[in-house]
């Protein structure tokens, strides 16, 4: 062994490597003091904000509780139905389009990626776009926002679910396509097993989101508790929107434990299913 050999210093990363790291990291924060810059901050409005904030409070208490029966009811249920019906309408483009994606099921590229195509689309853009363009179409109202929410939910849904056929055990499809089985009959009994409790809770976890994003849509006019969250506002009605807010908040909790529920039974249910057949 040589003297060098043993004078030699071990370094983690190369020279080039160090450069290359250097710039990346010169690179993000000039990037992010490029963005500071671009915003614009008043310092006025935001020294004042806690003052504000707190009269703001102050004006909301008491909350006006009568609000409730006469308008946020029927609002707030006007909400879960848009969310509801459209995560419904959701599974009518996310399915064919996630079995289109999947690789394992359609082992062509081309349909893959023009699946892909519609599914990035539609998570690209916001829902709140998508109800402004539906509000040019059809008009403000319910329709409106369940066609926003159905289609923005479609590249989220159809997404996961295409990740979760492509990861099956391809076992069961094999023995099924050994005994000459048909692609309906594959479907139906080598795959859907396997992919429903993903698919379950990927149509939950939607839910229960669309409910969230079904609050809001009604500041652009496409129905539900939005509107009546706007028009107070619009108002200066305080005390109208704290109970607009409390409800909201509610109906969201008990959405998410609702859905927390009904997934745990599903678990059980798969889990005793395998145990018994498998």
């Amino acid at each position: 062994m040589t003297t060098a050999s043993i004078d030699r210093e071990w370094q983690r990363f190369t020279p080039n490597e160090r450069i290359a790291r250097f710039a990346i990291y010169l690179s993000l924060v000039s990037a992010i003091v490029w963005s500071w810059q671009t915003v614009e901050v008043i310092p006025e409005f935001l020294y004042d904000a806690p003052a504000q904030f707190a009269d703001m409070f102050q004006r909301m208490l008491p909350m006006d509780y009568g609000f409730y029966p006469t308008t946020i009811h029927d609002a707030m249920i006007e909400t879960l139905h848009i969310a509801t019906l459209g995560t419904l309408f959701t599974l009518i483009f996310a399915i064919p389009l996630a079995l289109l994606n999947a690789p394992n099921i359609t082992p062509n590229k081309s349909l893959n990626w023009i699946a892909q195509f519609f599914l990035v689309s539609s998570r690209s853009v916001n829902s709140l776009v998508w109800a402004l363009l539906f509000i040019a179409l059809f008009g403000p109202g319910v329709l409106a926002g369940i066609m926003a929410i159905a289609i923005r939910s479609i590249g989220f849904v159809g997404k996961l679910l295409a990740e979760a056929i492509a990861e099956v055990n391809m076992g069961p499809i094999e023995a099924l396509r050994a005994t000459g089985a048909s692609w309906m009959s594959i479907l139906l009994k080598g795959y859907w097993p396997q992919v429903m409790p993903a698919f379950y809770s990927i149509v939950l976890f939607r839910w229960d989101i669309n409910v969230r994003e079904s609050a809001v849509l009604g500041l652009v006019g496409a129905g539900g508790i939005g509107v009546v969250l706007n028009d107070a506002q619009n108002l200066f009605e305080w005390q109208k929107v704290s109970m607009v807010l409390v409800s909201i908040f509610a109906v969201v909790i008990i959405a998410e434990a609702v859905v927390i529920h009904i997934r745990n039974k599903l678990t059980e249910t798969h889990l005793h299913y395998h145990k018994i057949y498998c």
